[in-house]
Order: structure tokens, then sequence, then C-alpha cells
């Protein structure tokens, strides 16, 4: 499977707490933040640098510095949200987009109803945000619709996944790369992540 999968001590003990029924809301949001953090430093360990030079305390010196302005971190509504505060803890100065999509409970598959981004979101790194990566197709779609404007290097990140849902990305999208915590066992009957950790967007925002 194409996944790169962060296997740390510490982010399987932080999972081991969101995936508990008994977890509140603050603490599960305050995770999913945590969680999100510690993927960005993965997704960009591929980052080019520039290196300029600057003055320290104690003289001039050559360092190398990322340009975030090349980046746009983009979360999918809404629990995709949950995540982006721990992405602009590591780069506060990136762009953001929005893709709200539902999911039909019948159909299983995703309906666009919102899609705003930077006017030079074409010119930009894409980071898109979806805490569960389950049947792909809300990931899939929005990885599609960023193409259509002219994206060329996109990335997934995601506090879960299912291998149907990165067989899927993996199938249509066969060029972006996706960073998570965990690739689950399945999804069940009505398309969730087993043994996963429920609805992340209620349990984020408290409507569970």
């Amino acid at each position: 499977m194409k996944a790169i999968i962060l296997d740390n001590p510490l982010i399987q003990h932080k999972l081991s707490i969101i995936r508990n029924k008994k977890t509140g809301t603050k603490e599960f949001r305050e995770i999913i933040g945590e969680i999100a953090t510690f993927l960005c430093y993965e997704a960009m360990s591929d980052a080019k640098l520039e290196e300029i030079e600057i003055e320290t305390p104690m003289g001039k010196t050559k360092v190398k510095r990322l340009d975030e302005n090349q980046y746009a971190f983009v979360p999918i509504l809404r629990a995709g949200t949950g995540m982006l505060d721990g992405l602009l803890k590591a780069m506060p100065n990136a762009k953001i987009g929005h893709v709200g999509l539902y999911r039909d409970e019948e159909t299983l598959k995703p309906v666009r109803y919102y899609y705003k981004m930077p006017k030079d979101i074409a010119n930009r790194e894409v980071i898109v945000l979806d805490p569960m990566l389950a049947t792909g197709g809300s990931a899939t779609d929005t990885i599609t619709m960023l193409k259509e404007d002219g994206v060329k290097k996109i990335k997934f990140l995601c506090i879960l996944a299912a291998p149907e849902g990165i067989r899927k990305l993996e199938e249509i999208h066969p060029d972006v790369k996706v960073y998570t915590a965990s690739v689950d066992e399945k999804l069940n009957e009505i398309g969730y992540i087993v043994p996963g950790l429920g609805d992340a967007g209620d349990r984020i925002f408290g409507t569970k």
C-alpha cells in the first residue's frame, strides 16, 4: 500500500487516547491537532530550502529557510478543519483553501457543496487534510478538483486510513503521497473505519 505510516511510540500513545470512546471533546480536539503537527513534519521532509545570510548576536552566518508562501493547506470540511491548527503551528504563513463535501448515506459517495481556493493555488504545493481516509471518495474528488485548477504537487494527511481508501487513492491519483498515523483493518457496512475512532467530525466539534 502507498502510505507513509508514522509508527512513532508517542503518536501511537496519542492514538490510544482518541480511539477511546470515553475521551472528551477538548482532549480529542487537542490530540487531533498534535498528531496533525507530527504528520506535517513528516510530509515536509522533502521540502526545498533556500540559503540566506543573517546576523546572529555573535556575527553573520548562512542559514537555510523554507518559503512558506509556496504552500497551501486544504482541509475537507468539516472534520479537516480540526487538523488545521496543528499544521499552522508548523507553517503559519501557508495559505488556506476549503472544500465542502458531505457523504450521501445511501451511495456513500461525496457530494460537493463548497470550493474556495487562493487565487494562485496552481503555483503552490497543496496539503489536503481529513482525519479519516475511509472510502476515499472525498479525498479523490478533492484532489481531482485541485488538479483541474492546475495544482501539480499534492499530499494527503489523515489521522487514520482504511485499506480501501488507500487503494482508491492509489488507483485514481498514484502521484499523491498519503501520510497517516495508522492503517486500520477495514471499513464496515456503512463505510466507517474499523476499529477507527468513530465519527471524527462529531467528536472534534462535540456533536456526537
